[in-house]
């Protein structure tokens, strides 16, 4: 008979019925169709490209050894050569929300970007709620420091009992400019803070991406574009400091690549994508640096996901 995860034990997670979504690849412009659905547990997040023939090996666990270094978005792929992009506002949202175990289904290459932030996404889950399941939660707690670094950016993973993320950005435009901030992703901090903050660029990166076939799908409406002092976006920003908590949003998408949550704090400095995904890696390639933990105690209070209801979401209304 099984007896089930210790009491006290923080225990994984899945949807308690399945979600979809629709809308446009940021990059591509095409339409996208997906769904998120339950999942086992131990399953982890697996996406499913169900547009591909079935003959192929069409699912893509997420986990380091998938990342595909890619500078605009997380992108993962298998051996078989299919691919996902821009994964990260999912990512973010499931992570976010505690979500442990799912299965994404999508038509496409490419997630879609909805309004730009992860809010759509939570919505969507707090929806459908979670279902608590019967195995543990495992966790990578960082033993010591690593640190990773591309010129003048760079990311640092510390010991910490618990996720906090640093950002710092310094943009030359009047409506970024220098913007730092830090948080504990404890119980719905991420819904409440970082969730409805969306993606950002510089009116010039539009043109010169739109002008290189990139960003076909992007509008002011699913993405914060701002001009020097102006913000063309309508409505302008959802919050104070909406540029760099979308770059903490992006770095709990990252992060989230791991395959599991991370014990620690990390911190960033004009980081991206790209960096914050060798930094996994190199966390995970020296086995000094981290350890497997069961999730337990007042550290499952301080989970990201732990706690999050639907009045975190209201809040942001």
């Amino acid at each position: 008979m099984k007896s089930g995860p210790p009491q006290g034990t923080f225990v994984q997670t899945t949807l308690a019925d399945s979600v979809g979504f629709d809308g446009i690849a940021l990059h591509s412009g095409a339409g996208v169709r997906l769904v998120v659905r339950p999942a086992p547990a131990d399953h982890g997040i697996v996406f499913l490209r169900t547009d591909l023939d079935a003959a192929l090996d069409r699912r893509i666990p997420v986990r380091p050894e998938a990342l595909i270094e890619a500078s605009l978005c997380t992108r993962i792929g298998n051996s078989a050569g299919v691919t996902v992009s821009t994964i990260e506002h999912l990512m973010a949202a499931l992570a976010g929300c505690g979500i442990h175990n799912a299965l994404v289904e999508l038509d496409g290459p490419e997630v879609p970007i909805l309004d730009g932030s992860s809010r759509p996404f939570v919505a969507g889950f707090m929806q459908v709620g979670l279902a608590v399941q019967d195995a543990a939660l495992r966790a990578i707690r960082v033993r010591r420091t690593v640190e990773v670094r591309a010129g003048e950016a760079w990311a640092r993973l510390e010991p910490a009992p618990h996720l906090t993320i640093a950002f710092e950005i310094d943009f030359p435009d009047g409506a970024i400019g220098h913007q730092h901030l830090e948080l504990a992703l404890c119980n719905g901090t991420f819904v409440r803070e970082l969730s409805d903050c969306r993606t950002f660029c510089r009116q010039a990166d539009v043109d010169f991406m739109r002008a290189n076939g990139l960003a076909l799908g992007g509008t002011y409406d699913n993405a914060l574009v701002v001009q020097g002092d102006a913000i063309l976006s309508p409505g302008g920003l959802r919050r104070d400091g909406e540029p760099v908590r979308h770059k903490m949003l992006d770095a709990l998408g990252d992060l989230a690549v791991a395959g599991a949550p991370i014990l620690g704090r990390y911190v960033g400095h004009r980081a991206g994508h790209t960096l914050t995904g060798r930094l996994v890696r190199a966390l995970l390639a020296d086995p000094a640096a981290w350890e497997w933990v069961t999730v337990e105690g007042a550290q499952a209070h301080a989970m990201p996901g732990a706690g999050v209801s639907v009045e975190d979401l209201r809040a942001l209304a």
